[in-house]
């Protein structure tokens, strides 16, 4: 048994509220907390830690990475990438099947949990990808330990497009699972791909990359996403949103768990726009696009009303060569984990959302969209999953202090207002002030449906 932890005179946010408060850790779970300056009946023996003037908030969960394997280890591990995600407050992640070889059968994917549960620092979950041909074994998953089908409505890294009709049919009617969707519609990128090479070539800049994965490639695939789940009554998650096109497909006016079609974005949809090309270049190219000034505003309007349910990183690393290049060579995808629960604390601190609506959109809603067993909330009785963070202590993102392999961060040079100092995974201090212990690693994520 390890010896109890209390977290001293923490500023608590937690389920739409702050607090000055204390938790008491017993072994990987909360057991109390205490909204008192004096916690009382505590164990004879515990570590504490004093948190004054600090915040502590549910771990994230992070709901769509790419930590790269098997297969694409060059650029990032599951080792590497979950250890940047701790430092950046990041407790629990889900890994997309888009590595190599592709988790599209039952068996790939429980190689990769085997993996994970060596080397994962943060918590860990895979999704279960889908082809046009495998409809089958998607049908095999288990629910309670695979959390949902990923399914590529457009082609991105690792081009697992599923572009049959009848195979989408199929998916969207007999998958037991939810089906999360990346949604670009493909016949028009190449359109739009054949009209800008006929115009300039095959070297086009990066600036016309919003134009080639267009707004209208973007709302036709997630409509027809949408009209699917609504025809056969699906459990629907669409993931990074990039348009104030498609908030028209999504509802304000239910609660998350009335939902059957939820949304999600991710920063730096949240965080850049288009005129950012001119200074990033292909650092901020993604699939999809950042895009106008006023996508991004909508977009930001849209987790404020809750039509956008989560906040999510799409955490895609690759090395600054693979990155090189015309719009239509250079690679898709940046590394984010370390620095996404920063640069949300810093667009609450510009006014763009408050901190109980980071801590919703990153903490509570992944949990309770995804039905994560014990997780996404300070609660006694729940996994130990926590973050300090102080809130005065400012630093610039730098190569001395990025810890992704891939060695580069789209926020370099760019200095934030809050600090992740602490990382609790169940109830063990994974970081603390810079510093690792990785004696003990994370765990698989269960699902209570």
């Amino acid at each position: 048994m390890k010896i109890p932890q209390l977290i001293r005179n923490a500023i608590i946010f937690n389920e739409g509220r702050s607090f000055k408060g204390s938790v008491l850790i017993e072994d990987d779970k909360i057991k109390t907390i205490f909204e008192t300056n004096q916690p009382s009946n505590l164990p004879v023996f515990y570590n504490e830690t004093d948190a004054e003037g600090l915040w502590l908030l549910p771990g994230v969960i992070d709901d769509q990475v790419h930590f790269r394997e098997p297969g694409l280890t060059h650029k990032g591990d599951i080792y590497t990438e979950s250890r940047a995600a701790v430092a950046g407050g990041i407790t629990s992640y889900m890994d997309m099947p888009n590595t190599l070889p592709q988790a599209t059968t039952l068996e790939v994917l429980e190689e990769k949990y085997t993996l994970a549960s060596q080397k994962s620092l943060a918590n860990y979950s895979f999704l279960l990808g889908a082809t046009n041909y495998n409809i089958d074994e998607l049908k095999k998953a288990d629910p309670q330990r695979i959390p949902a089908v990923k399914l590529f409505m457009g082609s991105s890294t690792g081009n697992m497009l599923v572009d049959n009709s009848l195979s989408l049919e199929r998916i969207f009617s007999e998958a037991p699972l939810m089906i999360v969707t990346h949604c670009e519609d493909e016949k028009t990128i190449r359109d739009n791909i054949q009209y800008y090479t006929n115009l300039m070539g095959e070297d086009i800049p990066i600036q016309y990359h919003p134009l080639i994965r267009s707004e209208e490639a973007c709302y036709k695939s997630s409509s027809l996403a949408v009209e699917l789940a609504t025809k056969h009554h699906s459990r629907l998650h669409v993931f990074h949103l990039s348009t104030a096109k498609e908030m028209s497909l999504f509802r304000s006016d239910l609660s998350l768990s009335e939902k059957r079609i939820t949304a999600e974005v991710c920063v730096h949809h949240l965080w850049f726009s288009e005129a950012d090309y001119a200074r990033y270049g292909n650092r901020i190219k993604w699939n999809p696009a950042i895009k106008k000034e006023s996508d991004r505003l909508a977009l930001i309007d849209a987790v404020n009303s809750n039509k956008i349910d989560v906040v999510a990183t799409d955490h895609a690393p690759h090395l600054l060569s693979e990155k090189e290049g015309s719009c239509l060579r250079a690679a898709s995808g940046g590394p984010l984990v370390q620095h996404a629960l920063p640069a949300m604390l810093q667009m609450a601190k510009g006014g763009h959302f408050t901190v109980e609506k980071v801590v919703e959109k990153m903490c509570h809603a992944p949990a309770e969209l995804f039905h994560i067993d014990k997780r996404g909330f300070i609660r006694n009785g729940f996994y130990a999953d926590l973050v300090l963070v102080d809130p005065h202590k400012k630093f610039c993102v730098s190569s001395e202090n990025i810890l992704y392999k891939c060695a580069w961060s789209p926020f370099e040079g760019i200095s934030f207002d809050h600090s992740v100092v602490k990382t609790w995974v169940n109830g063990h201090k994974v970081f603390d002030n810079g510093n690792f212990d990785e004696t003990i690693p994370g765990q698989r994520l269960l699902f209570s449906y």
